[in-house]
């Protein structure tokens, strides 16, 4: 039998926060999911989970993912591309990709405050549109403590994430792929569409996958910018296990349970896509 190397003990610090942050706390949860308060085998939390309200729920928080993770997509892959296969500078790659490296991790209540700061109904970009431009944004409609509200908030950390991962992709795309389908009369429309984007559609299905479980997942932000004005599932969760009235921990439980079948489904596809990315960049 090998023997274990002292090379190991260089991720005993790793293996002891997964388990201590991440598999005993999953494992807490999905127990107390099936329990009742005490301690009984019960199906009844799984059931609440179909009341029309935590449904509710549910639905708004997988709308707001699936809206802040198509956007995300959309404006980061244009981004990351402007700046690898583009014209614009190349001294600007470096700036974007710390501030996308800063931005991606920059959530929770300092970023719900920022924009309340900015485009809240005294913010200063609102306030300027007004004085300047003579444009209220909220008479026109627009609320930051809303669906869209919140989703404008989520892609402040969700564009930066689609650069930061797809940016790779992009630059893996060989320069012999293009002058050859150059050389066969390919248009630039055609390569996109015939070469380069089938080669990164299992990077790009991966990340949004990620996106959507990024923004999913999301509570402290969402929390913080419209409190109870904004049903979405983190908000209900925090109600049952810290709230006063509704309170009802093992019910919580489930649906957190619910929220950890939706994220891991999601990653997991991102894992899957990513390893087929990978074959192409080799």
């Amino acid at each position: 039998m090998k023997q274990i190397g002292w090379n190991w003990l260089g991720v005993v610090p790793f293996f002891a926060f997964a388990l201590l942050f991440l598999m005993l706390p999953t494992m807490n949860i999905v127990i107390g999911a099936i329990q009742n308060p005490e301690g009984q085998f019960t199906l009844q939390n799984l059931a609440g989970l179909t009341s029309p309200r935590i449904v509710d729920s549910f639905v708004i928080s997988i709308k707001v993912s699936l809206a802040s993770a198509v956007m995300g997509c959309l404006i980061g892959f244009a981004m990351a591309a402007a700046v690898v296969m583009g014209g614009v500078p190349g001294w600007i790659k470096a700036p974007l990709m710390t501030f996308s490296g800063v931005a991606s991790n920059f959530a929770g209540v300092p970023l719900a405050f920022a924009f309340i700061a900015t485009l809240g109904r005294v913010g200063l970009v609102t306030m300027l549109l007004k004085q300047w431009f003579g444009i209220n944004i909220y008479a026109m409609g627009f609320n930051l403590l809303s669906f869209w509200g919140l989703t404008l908030t989520y892609l402040f950390f969700q564009i930066p994430l689609m650069i930061l991962i797809i940016t790779p992709a992009l630059e893996g795309l060989k320069r012999e792929w293009r002058e050859a389908a150059e050389v066969l009369g390919a248009s630039t429309g055609q390569y996109w569409r015939m070469v380069a984007l089938p080669i990164l559609f299992p990077s790009l299905l991966g990340t949004f996958a990620l996106l959507f479980a990024n923004s999913f997942g999301a509570v402290a932000t969402a929390y913080a910018l419209t409190g109870s004005s904004l049903s979405i599932v983190p908000i209900m969760l925090f109600a049952q296990i810290r709230g006063d009235v509704l309170q009802d921990p093992h019910l919580g439980y489930a649906m957190a349970f619910g929220m950890i079948l939706v994220t891991g489904l999601a990653n997991l596809a991102y894992v899957i896509m990513r390893t087929r990315a990978e074959r192409w960049m080799r």
